[in-house]
Parts: C-alpha cells; sequence; structure tokens
C-alpha cells in the first residue's frame, strides 16, 4: 500500500484506544453518512486494524487508498465506495 500521507481527507476518525469491533462499527457509521468519493482518514492503535480495515473496505466496496502502519497511531485513508 502507498505510504501518501499528503492525501486531503473530507473527515478524520480518531478511534484510538478502541478494539475490535470497535473501530472497524465507528468506521462503518462514519462512512454511511458520507458521499460516495468522499476520503475518511482513520486514526487507530489496534494492531487487529491491520487485518480489518482492509477486509472491510474490499466486503463493503470502499477503497483503501492508502495506509500508514509503520508506527502509532496507524493512519487509514478510505475512498467511500
Amino acid at each position: 500500500m502507498a505510504e501518501n500521507t499528503d492525501i486531503a481527507e473530507d473527515q478524520l476518525l480518531q478511534v484510538e484506544g478502541l478494539r475490535c469491533p470497535e473501530p472497524v462499527m465507528m468506521i462503518r457509521k462514519s462512512i454511511r453518512a458520507m458521499t460516495s468519493g468522499e476520503i475518511l482518514k482513520v486514526l487507530a492503535d489496534d494492531p487487529s486494524t491491520k487485518r480489518d480495515i482492509p477486509s472491510f473496505c474490499e466486503f463493503m466496496e470502499h477503497q483503501l487508498i492508502a495506509s500508514d502502519t509503520q508506527q502509532l497511531p496507524y493512519q487509514y485513508w478510505i475512498k467511500k465506495g
């Protein structure tokens, strides 16, 4: 995954301190309120998000356009499908 941190997000969701399945539940709630094509930036610190967020995006037909999981907080940029 390209690690491009210069992506302009439409919304920011901070889920640090939350553990599986809460981060994905919060992402789902946030994305529902967004318009197709908008970008949600997620900040998380749960290691399971490295697996859960890409799976969520694939299953829900959203696009994980970038991520940075080399340091905390992990950062994900999700484009609503």
